[in-house]
């Protein structure tokens, strides 16, 4: 019901939406929607032409031309999403609404209908009712029915990394960072199941064949694009293909100024939802910063996706540059966080220096948006580290309820609270969940099949580990450990002599009585007491295997707690030191 509202009643509407998460720290959009409220107040609906909102609202030059630079209709897409988000969520019972329908920037501002507003029921009435009624239960159980299927069966996508079309090597960064951003917004949205980040990867550099590339990701849809990054100008291309006949779904051509990068990814993910038929998930966050903080984010993001573990290592000094630059980016704390995890079980670093630092980046980011599972994960991660387990176990199933298509999210839960605490039956199932979301992923299969060692499940694990790509790092140690478990000695010794672990090759050597060579070795581990509390219990030595774990215990219960569950761990088990040990670590007897 449109209605001419009086100016104080829309203006308190405006002051009530400017108030609201989407808008508070948005000054673009705050100042974008006070400007066409305040016009059309003021009888200015002939002045709300995109030439003078881009002078007005978004300072550009007197000469602006729209048909260079779209940054008024990029934002006016933005406005409209974020208006819709409001009155769905904190503002569905306010007294007005207000938008700006599409084709114009002249705002349309309604009053809720009332009941006084309705037509009195007569005959002609009820029957009009009862024939709308009649339909829209039809439309409501088909709309189940459909819903029903849609939350049974959702659509599989995938998406492929981006191509580099600059052909320079040092701008890999923003092509990969981009991909994984993509990757990270596409898994929040209802209705789909994204393939993460480590089997999109896969493909990166080689020939691209969809159908092949559907099967071997057990993906529906797949999306691809290209890059050309120069300066302050970015052009992207997109296009979502239906992998089992090539079908081309949906496509798009980006040219915008690096600023833009944000509202491109927006709009990307909004092409995806319409042409799929899908609705954007509400706890959706559209984060706002500058090109030059999102640049140093996304070369983060990209470092670990290259490099693999030093990959984290190397992010740290881009992440703290990108919050030191903008300290209310929270994206930029989650990755933080999460790499300084990584670190802090490493003996090179300072395992108490890295956890402090672990903490702070981490309640910074969930104090900064609640809603980001990347944000719940890393307070997950704190949480494992100090032993708090129900708060961890919470914080992780927070973070796979926000985004239950990142395989990390996974993993890391079965691998920091479930494994540690010797539940294997729940963590084997959580990373066959992973497993699932990533399903070209050598680090899930490994991990998955050292957790089937434990389990007595060792053909299993011998599957996995053979199917483990050539060049895989930690292939050696899986197939290592799997045939020394399956009583094949000499042959796991053949392995483990180019495994990544050598504590493995040193407990082999101690099993098959090549005890001189155990020992060398474990004088050469000196510096690592996780390498020597295994072979030291391969010799069945329990006074030294212990006191390498008394050493070992600064890198936390979840490091530890992996350890003892491992098979090779058998000989100290029912020690009263052990129980001394974990008990100081939080571990459960």
């Amino acid at each position: 019901m449109a209605v001419e509202s009086d100016g104080q009643a829309v203006r308190q509407q405006v002051e009530r939406i400017l108030k609201s998460p989407g808008f508070v720290r948005n000054e673009r959009l705050s100042q974008f929607v006070r400007f066409v409220v305040e016009r059309h107040l003021e009888g200015g609906d002939h002045e709300l032409k995109e030439c003078s909102i881009g002078v007005e609202v978004f300072g550009r030059r007197p000469d602006y031309d729209p048909k260079h630079d779209p940054i008024v209709r990029t934002e006016a897409a933005r406005l409209r999403a974020r208006l819709a988000e409001y009155y769905l969520g904190q503002g569905k019972d306010d007294p007005l609404t207000i938008d700006v329908p599409k084709g114009g920037y002249i705002p349309r501002i309604r009053g809720r209908e009332t009941t006084a507003d309705r037509p009195r029921a007569g005959p002609k009435w009820f029957w009009l009712a009862l024939a709308v009624g009649v339909a829209g239960f039809t439309i409501a159980v088909g709309l189940g029915w459909w819903r029903a299927q849609r939350n049974r069966e959702p659509i599989a996508i995938a998406v492929l990394p981006f191509e580099n079309r600059n052909h320079e090597p040092g701008d890999d960064y923003f092509a990969d960072g981009l991909t994984d951003e993509t990757i990270r917004q596409l898994s929040i949205i209802e209705g789909l199941a994204v393939r993460s980040q480590t089997s999109s990867f896969a493909f990166k550099g080689k020939p691209r064949n969809m159908r092949d590339a559907g099967k071997q990701l057990a993906a529906e849809y797949i999306l691809e694009g290209s890059v050309v990054h120069a300066g302050q100008q970015v052009r992207i291309n997109a296009r979502l293909v239906r992998a089992h006949d090539d079908f081309p779904v949906w496509s798009d051509r980006y040219d915008r100024q690096l600023m833009d990068i944000l509202a491109i990814q927006d709009e990307i993910c909004r092409g995806i939802v319409n042409s799929l038929r899908l609705k954007l998930g509400r706890g959706r966050r559209r984060y706002e910063t500058n090109a030059a903080v999102y640049d140093l984010y996304l070369r983060a993001r990209a470092l670990p996706i290259q490099h693999g573990l030093s990959g984290y290592d190397e992010s740290i000094a881009a992440f703290e540059e990108a919050v030191a630059k903008d300290p209310s980016f929270a994206p930029a704390y989650a990755g933080l966080a999460i790499a300084h995890t990584v670190r802090s079980g490493q003996f090179r670093f300072l395992p108490a220096d890295e956890l402090n630092k672990m903490r702070a980046a981490a309640g910074k980011a969930i104090e900064l948006d609640p809603l980001s599972a990347e944000a719940q994960e890393a307070v997950a991660m704190v949480h494992a580290r100090d032993a708090q387990w129900a708060q961890s176990a919470a914080s992780f199933r927070r973070a796979i309820q926000l985004d239950p298509n990142h395989s990390r999210s996974y993993v890391n839960f079965a691998m920091s609270v479930l494994f540690p605490l010797g539940r294997l039956k729940e963590a084997l199932r959580q990373l066959r969940v992973a497993q699932k979301n990533d399903p070209l992923s050598p680090e899930i299969c490994q991990t998955l099949a050292f957790v089937l060692i434990s389990s007595g499940r060792h053909e299993e694990a011998a599957r996995l580990c053979e199917n483990l790509p050539a060049g895989f790092s930690l292939k050696s140690d899986c197939l290592g450990r799997v045939r020394l478990w399956q009583g094949r000695t000499s042959e796991a010794i053949q392995f483990l002599a180019t495994a990544y672990d050598q504590g493995y090759l040193g407990y082999a050597y101690a099993r098959a009585g090549r005890v001189e060579e155990a020992e060398k070795l474990a004088a050469v581990l000196s510096s690592d007491p996780i390498q020597q509390a295994l072979i030291f219990a391969g010799l069945g030595d329990r006074v030294r295997t212990l006191d390498a774990l008394d050493r070992a215990s600064a890198l936390g219960p979840g490091r530890i707690g992996r350890l003892l569950n491992y098979p090779e761990m058998t000989l100290i088990r029912g020690d009263p030191r052990l129980g001394a040990i974990r008990k100081k670590l939080g571990l459960s007897q």
